[in-house]
């Protein structure tokens, strides 16, 4: 039921010999330190370079905002890990939107939105960017001729969550890529819920990749980052012009974390599948579960789309008790080793209640989350612990 045919489009027919993932995300990029054999890329914590006279930059480097040795690796990984010829990274997720939809749309263009939309973005779309006269309509994007219905004369991107956050709906990529091409508009897709571990965008035909590396990437809930990857030239040097413009960059040692976070990606996420499927087993055959969400179920609307186009399901499940918003909350309240708390794609699990964190921004809006949701991010612990953990809080 849970298990999605496993395979790896990574390793192209045209290109049998491209490494595989985990390969990349440890070596794509990076090579010993010719100066010390340092194996791990340095911390360059520099904000300026030396200059070989004016304009003789060495290895292009000048200013740290513009560009920094420690952010050239990592944006090298991202690339190779999503199938993009280039990569930028950002200091926030937020940042790494901001910077596609600003860099694409002017006033009185027209976005696409998920009905089912991260809160951070659609607060961005809604309180930041219609004072900049940018429209947008919120539809589901798992209805192919409900997006094209949207789509207006004035739209220059759809914007795309597969699977969503927090509902995990799921979206047919490959479908919605040909829409957008016949259109004229520009595919963005935030790949955060699947990492490029599980699902590559690019390869099915999107223009952009968004994530917010603070989550599984960097995956160890200490650092907040975002990253852009694409294979259009084009975009790309708008993204960079925009980023160096207002200065949206990490810093080097938030840098440095995400590059290490990404050489266990594989292997965490492996966990984070097995950890899921298991607990989403459990939910549904608790007397006390109203409703599960997990694109893995044979029962999801999303199901024969997802096993399509991810390798595996992902690590976050969300679900409703009876007794609505008051059983929920008394539900978060009650977990031990599910900590309280916003974020997802930690080593750690989480819970919280969307409606009054993540997704509050969403209130009186038609993305409003439904008020006795929870949302699980599973982390990497022992799933039998897990188990008693969230079984007991609802035994209760």
């Amino acid at each position: 039921m849970l298990k999605a045919q496993r395979t790896y489009p990574w390793r192209m027919a045209e290109n049998t010999a491209r490494p595989g993932f985990e390969t990349r995300a440890i070596h794509a990029g990076q090579q010993p330190d010719p100066r010390t054999g340092a194996v791990i890329t340095p911390i360059y914590a520099t904000s300026t370079f030396a200059q070989d006279g004016v304009g003789g930059t060495r290895e292009g480097y000048d200013y740290a905002r513009t560009a920094n040795p420690t952010r050239t690796v990592l944006e090298e990984v991202l690339a190779s890990l999503e199938g993009g010829a280039h990569a930028l990274s950002f200091a926030s997720g937020m940042a790494a939107s901001d910077t596609v939809l600003r860099s694409v749309c002017r006033p009185g263009d027209h976005i696409v939105l998920p009905n089912d939309a991260y809160g951070g973005t659609f607060r961005l779309l809604d309180k930041v960017l219609t004072g900049w006269g940018v429209e947008y309509s919120a539809v589901d994007e798992s209805d192919v001729d409900g997006v094209r219905a949207a789509i207006r004369p004035n739209t220059k991107v759809i914007w795309c969550e597969t699977p969503t956050n927090p509902l995990l709906g799921v979206a047919d990529i490959a479908a919605l890529a040909e829409l957008a091409r016949n259109a004229g508009v520009l595919l963005a897709v935030d790949n955060t819920f699947a990492t490029p571990y599980l699902q590559n965008p690019l390869e099915l035909g999107a223009d952009v990749v968004v994530h917010s590396t603070t989550k599984y990437l960097g995956g160890h809930s200490d650092v907040v980052g975002g990253a852009v990857i694409t294979s259009n030239t084009e975009l790309h040097e708008q993204f960079a012009f925009l980023r160096n413009s207002a200065g949206s960059v990490p810093g080097p040692f938030d840098t440095w974390l995400t590059l290490r976070g990404l050489k266990t990606l594989g292997v965490r996420m492996d966990r984070h599948c097995d950890n899921a499927e298991r607990i989403v087993e459990a939910l549904r055959a608790h007397s006390a579960v109203r409703a599960v969400y997990y694109p893995g179920l044979a029962e999801h609307p999303g199901h024969e789309v997802a096993a399509k186009q991810m390798r595996r399901f992902g690590g976050m499940v969300s679900f409703a008790p009876h007794g609505g918003q008051r059983a929920a909350l008394d539900v978060a309240a009650r977990t031990e080793l599910f900590i309280l708390a916003e974020s997802l794609g930690g080593i750690e699990s989480l819970i919280e209640h969307p409606g009054q964190m993540t997704h509050a921004s969403t209130t009186g809006s038609p993305l409003q989350v439904p008020d006795d949701l929870l949302r699980l991010s599973v982390g990497i612990e022992d799933v039998r612990d897990l188990l008693d953990d969230l079984l007991g809080a609802l035994d209760v």
